[in-house]
């Protein structure tokens, strides 16, 4: 029911959406579909990034962060996009600082919205391509 789940998320194919399952490989395994990310709202410059990953047992893995890492490149290299937004809940401070590594940054607040059964600020985050070149020559 799960892998269903995910597979009806990632089969929208709106002109201006990109979404791309997550698959986690274990050793001498297939490749299991443990999440996704995604780019809403493209134009010509721009584009709203989100990432799920999916059960709370694989968090924390790195997977995220390398599931986001590609995605900025293809954002920002073939897609030829300059500038990337992202929302996240004030309280999840596991999506802060994914953020953070993947090279955005907080620019403000952007209303609310229920997390976790509570209506809570969401923060404002922006990645942009020379930021991002700059960064991944670093790493």
């Amino acid at each position: 029911m799960l892998r269903r789940h995910w597979q009806a998320i990632i089969a929208d194919r709106s002109p201006d959406f990109l979404r791309l399952g997550i698959e986690q490989r274990g050793e001498g395994q297939g490749g299991e579909l443990v999440g996704y990310v995604d780019l809403g709202d493209i134009t010509a410059g721009s584009a709203e990034f989100g990432i799920a990953i999916g059960e709370p047992h694989r968090w924390g893995q790195g997977t995220g962060t390398r599931a986001g890492q590609l995605l900025l490149a293809h954002a920002f290299g073939p897609l030829g996009l300059s500038v990337l937004r992202a929302k996240v809940h004030a309280p999840n401070v596991r999506s802060h600082a994914l953020m953070q590594r993947l090279g955005f940054i907080p620019v403000g607040e952007s209303g609310t919205d229920l997390y976790r059964g509570a209506q809570v600020p969401l923060v404002r985050y922006e990645a942009r391509r020379e930021d991002w070149l700059r960064l991944s020559k670093s790493m």
